[in-house]
C-alpha cells in the first residue's frame, strides 16, 4: 500500500500527524507531494486513458485536504497502471460543487472517503463513486488522556466569534468570576511538537473553547454545513469539555457523547462566562475520565483505519495489534 499525501503547513498538523500514523500502522509508503492541478495536455490524456486495474498489485489511498486535492492522484508516479484499488480521503469535504470537472468524468477512484456524512448523496451524485463517512478523530491511544489536576478552567484554541476573539478581554472577565483562563498557545515547529503541545494543554484544562463554524465571521468555513475538527476532537480525548455552540449535524450528534460538549446557547460573552463559571463549580474528576474512555471508543483514529482496510480488502498486522491495545484499554474501565 502507498498514502499520498498532499497536507502539510499551518493549521493542518493533526492532520499530517494522522497521515503518518496511518502510513506506520498500514504498514505503508508515505509519499508527500505539492499541491499542483495536472496540465491542460495531461488532463487530456487522463480523460480519454483509463485508469487499468493491476490485480494483486499495491494500493492507494490519497489524503486529500478538500475536493480539489483528488487531482493529485494523477501526480503519482505510475498511477494508471499501478494499483489495484484506489480510494481518496477528502478531509474538508463540504464543498462537492468544487469537485474539479475531470474527477467527474473520469472515475478513476474506486472509493472515496468524506468527513462530512450529511454530504453522501452529493458526492455519489457528483462522482459516481461509493463514497462512505470517516468522521473527524484523534491519536486518544497514545496521545489522549485523563487526570483531576488540572491548571486551567477555560483554554481558547483557534477561531472564535468576535465577542471571544480578544484573549485580554476574555480573560479579564473571567477573572472576574474567578475562572483560571488560558488563551492562544503558540504552535511548536514541526507537526509532532505542535501536537505534543497542544495535547498537554488539553490535558491542563476543564473546558476548551469552541464554537461551530455558523456562529462566527470567518470567511475560510463552510457557511451552512456544520462540522468539528481537531480541536474538538483533541480535546475530548485529552478529557475537556468543549464549550460553545456546538455543531448542530445529526452525524456529529450520534458521534459525540452527553457531557462531551457544553452549550453555551450563544456567542454572548458574559452568559456564557456564567454558564461556564456554573459548570466549572460543579466539575469532577470523572467528567474527564468519561470523556476520554468515550475518545477511546469512538474517537480514536485507529476505528477509521479499520473502515478503510475492510473496503480496501487489507489486513494490516499493526493496525490489528493497536485495535486490540484499544479494547484492552476501554475493557479496563
Amino acid at each position: 500500500m502507498i498514502i499520498v499525501s498532499t497536507i502539510y503547513g499551518q493549521g493542518w498538523e493533526p492532520v499530517e500527524e494522522m497521515v503518518k500514523l496511518a502510513a506506520e500502522l498500514f504498514d505503508a509508503e508515505l509519499i508527500i507531494l505539492d499541491d499542483k492541478s495536472p496540465t491542460f495536455f495531461s488532463q487530456l490524456e487522463i480523460i480519454f486513458f483509463k485508469r487499468q486495474i493491476n490485480p494483486g498489485a499495491e494500493t492507494c489511498l490519497l489524503i486529500a485536504p478538500d475536493e480539489k486535492a483528488l487531482l493529485n492522484l494523477f501526480s503519482v508516479p505510475g498511477w494508471r497502471k499501478r494499483f489495484s484499488f484506489v480510494s481518496a480521503w477528502v478531509i474538508d469535504s463540504f464543498y462537492p460543487d468544487r469537485v474539479p470537472r475531470i474527477i467527474k468524468l473520469t472515475h478513476h477512484f474506486d472509493h472515496v472517503f468524506i468527513t462530512t456524512e450529511e454530504d453522501i448523496p452529493v458526492w455519489i451524485d457528483a462522482i459516481k463513486t461509493p463514497t462512505s463517512w470517516l468522521a473527524w478523530g484523534s491519536d486518544v491511544l497514545r496521545r489522549g488522556g485523563t487526570g483531576s489536576d488540572r491548571q486551567w478552567d477555560l483554554t481558547r484554541i483557534g477561531r472564535q466569534p468576535p465577542e471571544w476573539d480578544d484573549d485580554a478581554n476574555t480573560e479579564r472577565s473571567c477573572e472576574g468570576l474567578g475562572l483560571r483562563f488560558h488563551g492562544r498557545i503558540k504552535g511548536g515547529d514541526t507537526s509532532d511538537k505542535n501536537q505534543r503541545l497542544l495535547m498537554e494543554h488539553y490535558k491542563q484544562t476543564k473546558f476548551l473553547l469552541a464554537f461551530s463554524n455558523t456562529v462566527d465571521s470567518s470567511t475560510y468555513t463552510h457557511p451552512s454545513r456544520q462540522y468539528i475538527s481537531a480541536r474538538w476532537t483533541d480535546a475530548l480525548a485529552c478529557g475537556a469539555i468543549v464549550a460553545g455552540v456546538p455543531p448542530n449535524e445529526q452525524s456529529i450528534n450520534r458521534l459525540l457523547w452527553n457531557g462531551a460538549t457544553l452549550d453555551l446557547k450563544s456567542v454572548e460573552i458574559k452568559q456564557g462566562l456564567k454558564l461556564i463559571s456554573n459548570a466549572v463549580e460543579s466539575w469532577r474528576p470523572d467528567q474527564a475520565t468519561l470523556n476520554y474512555k468515550m475518545s477511546l471508543e469512538r474517537l480514536d483514529w485507529r476505528w477509521r483505519f479499520a473502515e478503510i482496510a475492510k473496503v480496501m480488502n487489507l489486513s494490516p498486522k499493526k493496525l490489528h495489534a493497536e485495535i486490540k491495545l484499544l479494547e484492552t484499554k476501554i475493557a479496563s474501565f
